[in-house]
């Protein structure tokens, strides 16, 4: 079973085991093979799915075409040397990737929303940078995030050990920091073959859904490259030219990006095992994009897809769907309504909301850098923003209620420690395997 969508390319080069595709100019057709991971399959619940219980969600399963060389190796080993079978029985246009998609672990932006509840989080809350007791701008991981990512580090090691599967040979991550250090904390210090050393490639479009909450903002990539120095930052500009605080993408607008960087990745990565560590919302977009079924993650969770790329003489002109301008309160929302943008039903005389960012974001760049309203990067906004509306109480960022989190909604499992001003400022050590010291400069943790 398959299913599609079809991508434009560009000039590229591409290999995939022992076939190269030169590719001057075409699409790239995307489709998810189906049939061999839990995951694919409709009966699957995505809200209570463990994959650390499954096996990563593989299948049990014999492969016609590989049964007679397999019957001694574990599933994954099967599984490897059938994707290995379909990339030399495919014509010289088409080849076969392993994605193994991980969503964060829990940041507190994702704490914050539970504590707040979404409603009051999109319409206010998210437009902040904190509260009295949190930072959620480019949202740092909470211990709960901290444990999940590490959840995945020791599965990843056992099944490594165990099942003998096939290790990523290409890592990329998100720009925004709860992907950069989960991506740190499940993979670093576990043994990679010499020719596959774990070096992330950090990518620019991998990032979450653009909207007006601050924890999408990214910091600079002099953070990033401090942060993890030997890491490929080579994809992002110093700064976030991307993020405005006033417009939000589409699923529209988000899948054509989604497209981008997934046709950047096949178009110059020969490798077949490819790890991604993404958000939910962009992992949900480039399901659509390659033609899965929607599944939502868990924070910290990880999805496996065996994805189909022919690339194409032809097919559609690339899109550049719109954005939206949204709206959001001045003050927290006296309530919430449906038929309202973001659902908000604000205080003071700005009972519809403001277009107007709570949070100056020039005050993050020198002058003349940062966003532009000429700059390459802005998107077509779908509808002109209103006139701002001066709400009573002005648009202040500096309320002090406090919540801890001790429950989230998107979290496998609970954190009992409350919410301090930064991650980076906590005393409290984390979990981690026996020797694992995240704060030790030979990881780059902080």
């Amino acid at each position: 079973m398959y299913g599609s969508t079809t991508l434009a390319a560009g000039a590229m080069l591409l290999a995939s085991g022992a076939q190269a595709i030169n590719i001057t100019s075409g699409y790239i057709n995307y489709t998810t093979v189906a049939g061999y991971f839990l995951q694919d399959v409709a009966s699957t619940n995505a809200s209570t799915f463990d994959y650390t219980a499954t096996n990563f969600g593989l299948i049990n399963q014999t492969y016609s075409g590989t049964t007679s060389s397999t019957a001694n190796l574990t599933q994954w080993q099967q599984f490897q040397a059938q994707v290995a079978a379909l990339n030399a029985a495919a014509p010289l246009n088409t080849v076969y990737k392993v994605l193994f998609m991980g969503r964060h672990g829990e940041g507190y932006h994702n704490a914050a929303e539970t504590f707040y509840g979404t409603p009051a989080w999109n319409c206010y809350w998210a437009e902040l940078n904190g509260n009295a007791t949190a930072t959620w701008y480019d949202a740092d991981l909470t211990p709960n995030g901290i444990n999940q990512a590490i959840i995945a580090h020791n599965f990843w090691q056992h099944e490594i050990a165990v099942q003998k599967i096939p290790q990523p040979q290409s890592y990329y991550s998100s720009p925004l920091t709860r992907c950069l250090k989960t991506t740190n904390l499940t993979f670093n210090g576990i043994p990679t073959p010499e020719y596959y050393p774990f070096v992330p490639t950090v990518k620019e479009l991998l990032r979450e859904g653009i909207s007006i909450h601050t924890c999408d903002h990214r910091r600079n990539r002099t953070y990033i490259h401090n942060l993890f120095s030997t890491w490929d930052v080579s994809d992002l500009g110093e700064y976030d030219t991307i993020w405005n605080g006033v417009s939000a993408e589409t699923n529209d607008a988000q899948d054509a990006r989604s497209k981008k960087v997934l046709d950047s990745i096949f178009g110059t990565d020969d490798h077949t095992w490819l790890s991604i560590t993404s958000h939910s919302g962009e992992i949900g977009s480039i399901l659509r994009v390659v033609g899965h079924r929607s599944f939502s993650l868990n924070t910290g969770a990880v999805i496996p897809v065996l994805v189909k790329a022919q690339f194409l003489p032809s097919g559609p002109a690339p899109s550049s769907p719109a954005y939206t301008v949204s709206t959001h309160c001045a003050n927290p929302p006296v309530t919430s309504i449906a038929s309202l943008a973001q659902g908000c039903v604000c205080s003071g005389t700005a009972v519809g909301g403001i277009t107007t960012p709570i949070y100056n974001i020039s005050s993050d760049y020198p002058s003349g850098a940062g966003f532009q309203a000429t700059d390459l990067n802005t998107p077509t906004v779908l509808a002109s923003a209103t006139a701002t509306a001066t709400a009573t109480g002005g648009a202040s960022g500096s309320s002090s209620s406090s919540f801890s989190t001790s429950s989230s909604k998107s979290s496998s499992a609970s954190t009992s420690a409350s919410i301090t001003a930064s991650a980076s400022t906590s005393s409290s050590r984390p979990y981690g395997p026996p020797g694992y010291n995240p704060w030790s400069s030979s990881y780059g943790w902080w």
